[in-house]
């Protein structure tokens, strides 16, 4: 008898099944390192998000650091570096159930990305499952025509562009939920660094407001604690609260304050 492989809930299924009030909270991982990928897994945290956006992690180290986390319970989800059909498959292929593509403007962005995850004739990702990961080379059974429920795609909305075409970018079919990027708002508001500013976070609500309204999963990057608290309260269902390279830094500062004397 073959052995066979079945892989776990995906980011969306996993939202989708929590209770009013709950969320998923979760850390990013940038440094590429497998130890902090697995560090990171194994926390407590719920999900983690290796980002291959502002990072330098490529195919192979996301292929590492994916493997590095198998086992543990945080729902891994890739950010890829852009929305582009070809990476997209490559992604798909090494073993990214769950992606995050950001920098989603408008609805043609949203059908773009959807094209780019789903198998024709609902997309147009390239099929060679059989050589890769996704599939467990075949282990899978019937990866082909599952593969629509063993994948998971959130976009990301980080533009006043963006902010308003909110709820046309959510009703997108094959967009499973939102993720809201403060960081790069606040720059296309011209408040470049002012994630908290109240012009922000009013976009981000309204941003919320009509994916909830489009009956989408919405989350947030708020690593201020109070304003991940408001978010919270405002209905996200997912929210990163951290980050591998932010949280070594910031120990070591606080080492640093505490041994070094000038």
């Amino acid at each position: 008898m073959s052995f066979r492989v079945e892989l776990p809930q995906t980011f969306t299924q996993r939202v989708t099944e929590l209770d009013d009030g709950e969320y998923l909270a979760g850390m990013w991982v940038c440094s590429g390192s497998p130890a902090a990928a697995e560090i990171a897994a194994a926390s407590g945290m719920q999900w983690v998000l290796i980002d291959a956006e502002h990072s330098p992690i490529g195919l192979e180290t996301t292929t590492s650091l994916l493997r590095a986390m198998n086992g543990y319970p945080a729902t891994p989800v890739v950010r890829v570096p852009v929305n582009d059909q070809v990476l997209i498959k490559q992604y798909l292929d090494l073993g990214a159930q769950n992606l995050l593509v950001p920098m989603i403007d408008t609805p043609a962005d949203a059908e773009a990305a959807v094209r780019s995850v789903y198998y024709p004739p609902r997309g147009a990702r390239g099929v060679g499952s059989a050589l890769a990961r996704a599939s467990r080379w075949n282990a899978v059974p019937n990866y082909l025509a599952r593969a629509e429920e063993l994948v998971s795609l959130t976009v990301q909305i980080e533009s006043a562009t963006a902010v308003d075409n909110a709820a046309q970018i959510a009703a997108v079919d094959g967009i499973d939920a939102v993720f809201v990027g403060p960081s790069d708002l606040a720059a296309s508001m011209g408040l470049l660094g002012q994630q908290t500013h109240p012009d922000v976070t009013d976009a981000v609500l309204r941003t919320f407001d009509a994916v909830k309204a489009a009956g989408k999963l919405v989350g947030v990057n708020a690593f201020d604690p109070e304003q991940a608290r408001k978010y919270l309260d405002a209905g996200a269902s997912f929210v990163l609260v951290g980050a591998d390279v932010g949280l070594m830094m910031n120990g070591a500062r606080a080492w640093a304050e505490t041994w070094v004397r000038d």
